[in-house]
């Protein structure tokens, strides 16, 4: 990294495991021998050596390669010879016997790693596209469970506007009601009171009085028919007849009397 305008590099038979990560700053590199090393991967952004014509991988333990190897765009010659590849790589790589194969094994490489960029890439998107689809689904939802629960508060705001209403409908009904009793008991209270006022006993006593008038009247009618009975017929000689002339002469004579005592005390009040 302290020679970061380094353009051939020979790192070869070193047993080397790794590379370090700043590497892949000696962007300047043209030519890079990294055979016959225990290397299991190289860096992630081994594709930063834009500049990399030739490179040399034989005998490693590379098994993939980075995504980012699709950039090295001016790669010309690549050996992957002894590494256990995966199969499709491996096929594809091919040998590098000599150096039209070399130079096959770098384009064809190249476009196999270029196609795993663009599917990892539209995989990308695609997740990308879920997560944004999945976010405005759960954007929806949330809306779609705001809105029903304003709707719920809404409603239950209604009912409970409705069942106030109810109640005060219902104590209403019941004051009337009670209005109304207590009204209706005043009024069968008041009519014994108006139906004790007309003239019934009166009436009654009215009635009487004429009955007590005409059992006087016969009771008279009956005296002066036996009175004048008694006078004027035969019948004055009988005992019974004897008994109501001196009745009615004592009668007589005690009238009279009260008369002159009427008088005298008339004449006494006058003085």
């Amino acid at each position: 990294a302290a020679l970061p305008k380094a353009t051939v590099l020979d790192l070869s038979c070193n047993n080397l495991i790794s590379l370090p990560s700043d590497f892949c700053s000696l962007m300047h590199l043209v030519k890079l021998d990294l055979s016959k090393n225990r290397l299991q991967q190289l860096p992630l952004d081994f594709g930063r050596l834009v500049n990399l014509q030739h490179l040399d991988l034989l005998n490693n333990r590379l098994v993939t390669l980075p995504v980012s190897f699709a950039q090295l765009k001016n790669l010309k010659w690549l050996d992957l010879k002894d590494n256990p590849l995966d199969p499709v790589l491996a096929k594809v790589a091919g040998d590098c016997l000599d150096e039209k194969q070399c130079k096959q094994a770098a384009a064809k490489v190249l476009q196999h790693m270029k196609a795993i960029q663009s599917e990892q890439d539209r995989q990308r998107q695609r997740k990308l596209q879920a997560e944004r689809e999945m976010e405005k689904k759960r954007e929806a939802e949330q809306r779609a469970k705001e809105a029903q629960e304003r709707e719920l508060r809404k409603r239950e705001k209604a009912e409970e506007k409705e069942r106030r209403r109810r109640e005060y409908d219902a104590q209403k009904a019941a004051k009337q009601e009670v209005e109304k009793k207590t009204k209706k008991e005043n009024v069968q209270t008041r009519k014994p009171a108006s139906s004790s006022r007309p003239p019934q006993p009166p009436r009654h006593k009215h009635s009487w009085s004429r009955s007590v008038l005409r059992v006087l009247l016969v009771v008279l009618l009956g005296v002066l028919c036996t009175l004048a009975a008694c006078k004027l017929t035969e019948l004055r000689r009988q005992p019974l007849c004897v008994s109501v002339n001196t009745l009615y002469e004592d009668v007589l004579a005690a009238l009279q009397n009260h008369k002159t005592l009427q008088n005298l005390l008339q004449q006494n009040s006058q003085q």
